[in-house]
């Protein structure tokens, strides 16, 4: 989770510790990762030994970033897709071409979600391979833990760490672009020429949430850091998720200039492969800048923060139609959100998205 804008520094950061989940907030239990499988990228030159397990997941702030216990490695991973090619353009596309359609653009039609997938401009089209969120459910945010979502609620998005909701539609919540704070020494130790380094070879750090950001900026490195993120992808598919959520996408745009856009939206590209593969969709996380970049990205829908707060939601139903799904902290965004935007998916959470019988709990649906 992020707030964007330096929101938090507005007061809407509340220094809350709780358990069972995200980075910043909680410690998240191990479980759902591991690399292995079919379809993940070569690992390129990700360094240390071929294994290594991330620890508990904790640090300070609000919620964000989950999940532990990680496998990652250097190995190859089989499968036919996602071999990166020389450029800063990411993969060559080879093998299965994502069930038949292959960026198929606005082809979220057909058959799935009822044939009314509302699936806007972006995307990368779906050839069965994968179900799509139901447009206009329903939404809980519960990243910072899992709890019996409320009546009614029918999409949830929850940590990596946590096992999904019985009976509804789950999102995966995956950090992608920066490292958790408890896995500094595993990125460090086991990765060291993934992290990203200013000129004095130091690790570039995220100020606001004191995590290293990882070296998207080569085809190579790109490799490497999909051989261990597509490990937790797969091992979300594994527990039962029907989607993942990428969080950092933005990461660029604290690198003092070291990463692009072009570096993350290939990146992103990666990854959306590998949960294609896997059948999981594939959602943007915030980064309105990058709509326009879904079908590149291969992304099927939107989870935005805060975008009734910073007019932004319009662009995302732009981008992905009525497949977008909003988070918002404050009641005046609520209300806004949910009197212009009925078709979307809007939830007003507590900043720290805790658990019920915590004081801070906040949960309402449009």
């Amino acid at each position: 989770m992020r707030l964007r804008y330096g929101s938090w520094l507005a007061g809407l950061v509340l220094t809350v510790a709780c358990s069972g989940g995200s980075d910043g907030e909680t410690s998240s239990p191990g479980g759902s990762g591991g690399a292995g499988g079919s379809g993940l990228p070569q690992a390129g030159t990700a360094s240390g030994g071929s294994s290594a397990t991330a620890g508990s997941s904790s640090g300070g702030g609000t919620a964000n970033h989950g999940g532990t216990g990680n496998q990652a490695g250097t190995t190859s991973h089989g499968g036919s897709n996602a071999t990166a090619g020389a450029s800063d353009g990411g993969t060559n596309q080879g093998g299965t071409n994502q069930g038949g359609t292959n960026q198929g653009g606005t082809n979220q039609g057909g058959t799935n979600q009822g044939g009314t997938n509302q699936g806007g401009s972006g995307g990368s089209g779906n050839g069965g391979g994968f179900k799509l969120p139901p447009a206009n459910a329903s939404f809980d945010y519960q990243i910072g833990g899992a709890y019996t979502p409320p009546n009614g609620v029918k999409v949830v998005s929850r940590d990596r760490g946590d096992a999904p909701a019985a009976g509804i539609y789950n999102i995966c919540y995956v950090n992608g672009f920066q490292a958790q704070q408890s896995d500094n020494d595993m990125w460090l130790n086991q990765y060291p020429d993934l992290v990203l380094r200013d000129g004095k070879g130091d690790p570039v750090v995220d100020p606001d949430w004191d995590e290293m950001l990882l070296d998207t900026s080569t085809a190579e490195k790109r490799q490497g850091l999909a051989a261990i993120v597509g490990g937790w992808i797969q091992g979300c598919a594994k527990d039962g998720f029907d989607a993942v959520e990428i969080d950092n996408l933005d990461s660029y745009s604290r690198s003092g200039g070291k990463l692009s856009q072009a570096n993350n939206v290939a990146f992103m590209k990666l990854l959306s492969d590998v949960g294609h593969q896997a059948g999981l969709a594939m959602g943007q996380k915030n980064s309105t800048e990058l709509v326009g970049s879904a079908k590149s990205m291969g992304t099927d829908f939107a989870v935005a923060e805060e975008c009734n707060r910073y007019s932004e939601c319009g662009d995302y139903k732009a981008g992905y139609g009525d497949l977008v799904f909003v988070i918002e902290y404050r009641d005046q965004d609520f209300d806004a959100g949910c009197k212009a935007f009925p078709e979307l998916s809007i939830v007003r959470r507590d900043v720290n998205v805790t658990t019920p019988g915590s004081a801070t709990y906040v949960y309402k649906g449009c």
